[in-house]
């Protein structure tokens, strides 16, 4: 029997989109899953052509992959990938970091969503600690005044969320890590200490990169 997913009445495409999201970053859809057009209309419901819109968006975000016959499939990450995407991910963070400390401004969405980490972490909710870390990180390069900059951190956040939640990262390691990992960060923003920033942030980015690639190699 076909499950049937439920929508919010919002914009269709943007609650398929959403739904599709989240069941593809928390693994129900595993790695290595397709996701055909059929499948999404018949489990929610949609018109073929709403179901394609949403697919591309996904592939757009790099939560999906096309396959040479066109088939939108959940990419599986190697050790090569995860250590290209954190080289991307370093160079386009340490540039919002930079420019943030030469202005001492720490952003309030960074603030907040630091706030939602800690009290995720002392719960042990790990979906809700990887939501509120990839907010984090997203609010310091959308504070940073470069669209072109959060329009890059976008593409690679896509994948940064997706291999998160496949790999489980942040069950390897203590949850207060990354709480304190991120308050460096801020503090050394708010002194004005860009290069204590960068490196602040470098530390934070290859501890988790390294996190990453265990789960990763484990697994393979």
């Amino acid at each position: 029997m076909t499950a049937e997913f439920s929508l919010a009445p919002s914009s269709l495409t943007d609650a398929l989109y959403d739904s599709l999201r989240l069941r593809i970053i928390n693994g129900e859809i595993a790695a290595g899953e397709k996701l055909t057009e059929a499948r999404v209309s018949s489990e929610y419901s949609v018109a073929r052509p709403t179901a394609k819109a949403c697919l591309e968006r996904l592939t757009a975000a790099g939560l999906l992959r096309r396959t040479a016959h066109k088939t939108a499939v959940v990419p599986t990450f190697g050790v090569e990938e995860l250590e290209d995407l954190f080289i991307a991910r370093e160079a386009v963070e340490k540039a919002a970091i930079e420019r943030l400390s030469t202005a001492r401004t720490v952003p309030q969405a960074a603030v907040h969503a630091q706030g939602a980490i800690e009290v995720a972490a002392e719960q042990l909710n790990f979906p809700d600690q990887v939501t509120a870390d990839i907010e984090f990180h997203s609010a310091l390069v959308d504070a940073a005044g470069s669209t072109r900059l959060a329009k890059m951190h976008s593409l690679i956040m896509g994948e940064v969320h997706l291999t998160m939640g496949q790999f489980q990262a942040h069950r390897a390691t203590s949850p207060g890590n990354v709480v304190g990992e991120h308050a460096a960060i801020m503090e050394a923003i708010e002194r004005g200490d860009t290069d204590g920033a960068a490196q602040a942030l470098v530390t934070h980015l290859e501890n988790a990169r390294d996190r990453l690639i265990a789960r990763a190699t484990k697994e393979q």
